[in-house]
């Protein structure tokens, strides 16, 4: 890290929490597992100190593209900005739109800022938005499930209305797609450049044309090695502080751990829990530890593997000990989850009390092994030969997550493998099917990139034309389907959340996903820095607008 003008011996918020622009909030443990008792912050102070090089190492490893609209990673929210801009407290503002909202029960509209520009400095206009938004509504993009109910033409669908207006007209009323608007799926990208480049935007040799905070240069990615980002000086929202922005790829948490610490890395967001006691030593830098949606999980990837069977799910979580996990995979930077919708994501919704008295209706994970057992043993599968479970190689977490689950199928006649793949082929898992062959069972760590309740669910439950993009198991119950479209079509709050806690009362003992913990998000930052976003809004926002010395 190379700084001008830097000052010494700043100190992190997480141990200010007075500071303006910090938000904390300490988390008291709560009855039945709750949160364990931490603070969480999620932003630091706005940098105030130009830096000439920060490097930041990017746990997932190494991205398959920079293309927003086929994927979702920590680089793109600072290249590229989305319509509506998801603030560290999980709260919606404009961004490159003013105003997104519905004015009838299908008709959206999008009225533009005028004075956004492209990085060659041409201005936004509603074509960009009407491309960019047209390729998110694509069957083979990610954000396609956002767009479910917009009018399948996308001639008619997305449409511009004016120099700085895009109107999006729907089949039927979407509770959801606002706040989808603050995601990724809503990137902008300029129309020419993508156009002109095809099918290789957001590759090494294709590059980007967005309107981010950093620019991606000619040469800027170096496969395998590094990419290389710098600001962009006529930013709209202000020139960043940080001239330079280099992300390495360093999966291994053990060796992330050591370069943080002493200096050789600049930055991580989403570090291993494992190595928090080297996080809370003597150091570079500070832990942070922020809100989250997150969770650890495992699923299904196959329709005809016995994965794809509710009762093995069921007996699988009966045979797991959440506390043995929480103290264990998570050390202590978690807490007991029910189902895959966290609570923090409905915490600030309108007919939150509908939403937790739902949640709170749910059984608790508990052991119960013999239960297990039978439920083992009436599946009717052929349990012949192993189950596989694909894991990221060199995360220590998940290398403990798999050990668990195959510790917990031994104990009830469930032969289970581990697969750990290098972290480039365990990213193509969720995007190309060839990836999956073999494999019955994925871990991830999940999350919602937006506020709702719907979004990260219908992923794993709805058929794929209403944007089950990860329902891989085939799962098909009506009575969910009809009432996750019920609430998603819903034109009032109480009734959209009485419909979800409806479909969830079903969707929940099936277990799509297999909730092992709810977690935060943990950041470590050199403590010459600041200005990062620490929540899971960094998914979502451009977590490093104001980064750079105190």
């Amino acid at each position: 890290m190379k700084r001008i003008g830097l000052l010494a011996g700043s100190v992190a918020c997480v141990a200010a929490l007075a500071l303006t622009g910090c938000t904390a909030d300490t988390e008291a443990a709560t009855e039945g597992g709750g949160f364990a008792d931490v603070t969480l912050v999620d932003a630091l102070p706005a940098a105030t100190q130009p830096v000439d090089e920060v490097t930041w190492a990017i746990v997932e490893g190494e991205p398959a593209t920079l293309n927003p609209a086929s994927s979702a990673n920590l680089i793109i929210p600072n290249l590229c900005d989305n319509l509506l801009t998801l603030q560290p407290d999980f709260s919606i503002e404009p961004g490159v739109a003013t105003s997104a909202e519905f004015v009838d029960p299908v008709t959206f509209v999008i009225t533009l800022r005028d004075d956004v520009t492209f990085w060659d400095g041409t201005p936004v206009t509603a074509e960009d938005v009407v491309f960019s938004l047209r390729q998110s509504m694509n069957p083979l993009s990610q954000w396609y499930g956002a767009f479910a109910l917009v009018v399948p033409d996308a001639e008619a669908g997305i449409v511009a209305t004016g120099p700085h207006e895009v109107t999006v007209n729907f089949v039927a009323p979407d509770s959801t797609f606002r706040d989808a608007l603050a995601g990724q799926g809503s990137a902008v990208m300029q129309k020419a450049f993508g156009e002109a480049v095809g099918d290789a935007v957001g590759t090494p040799d294709g590059g980007l044309m967005c309107t981010g905070p950093y620019k991606l240069e000619d040469g800027g990615w170096v496969p395998g090695s590094e990419i290389t980002t710098t600001a962009n000086e006529d930013y709209w929202g202000g020139a960043p502080l940080v001239d330079t922005l280099t992300y390495t790829f360093v999966s291994d948490g053990s060796t992330l751990a050591t370069a943080l610490t002493q200096g050789e890395i600049d930055g991580a967001i989403n570090v291993s829990p494992a190595s928090r006691a080297v996080f809370e030593g003597d150091g570079a830098g500070t832990l942070v530890v922020g809100p989250s949606t997150a969770s650890y999980s495992f699923g299904p990837v196959s329709a005809t593997s016995a994965a794809a069977n509710p009762s093995i799910r069921q007996a699988l979580s009966l045979a797991i000990d959440r506390q043995q996990y929480l103290d264990t995979v998570v050390n202590g930077l978690g807490y007991v989850q029910k189902t895959i919708v966290p609570e923090f994501s409905f915490q600030s919704m309108d007919g939150a009390s509908i939403y937790q008295a739902g949640y709170d209706a749910l059984e608790a994970p508990e052991v119960d092994i013999e239960t297990a057992k039978q439920l083992v043993e009436e599946s009717g599968e052929d349990l012949s030969t192993p189950l596989v479970i694909a894991v990221p190689a060199g995360s220590t977490e998940f290398q403990q997550t798999a050990a668990i689950i195959q510790s917990a199928g031994a104990q009830i006649g469930l032969d289970i493998e581990i697969d750990a793949m290098q972290a480039s082929d365990f990213g193509a898992l969720f995007y190309d099917p060839s990836y999956r062959e073999g494999i019955d069972f994925v871990a991830t760590q999940g999350y919602l990139e937006t506020p709702g309740v719907l979004g990260y669910p219908s992923l794993f439950l709805l058929p794929a034309e209403l944007g089950g993009v990860f329902n891989w198991s085939g799962y098909a119950n009506a009575e969910v389907t009809a009432h996750m479209q019920a609430a998603r079509t819903a034109t009032d709050a109480e009734t959209a959340a009485n419909e979800f806690v409806a479909a969830q009362e079903i969707f929940a003992p099936d277990m799509l996903q297999v909730t092992l913990a709810g977690t935060y998000q943990l950041t470590y930052l050199n403590s010459d820095l600041t200005g990062v976003t620490t929540s899971i809004a960094a998914y979502s926002s451009p977590w490093a607008l104001h980064l750079g010395g105190e």
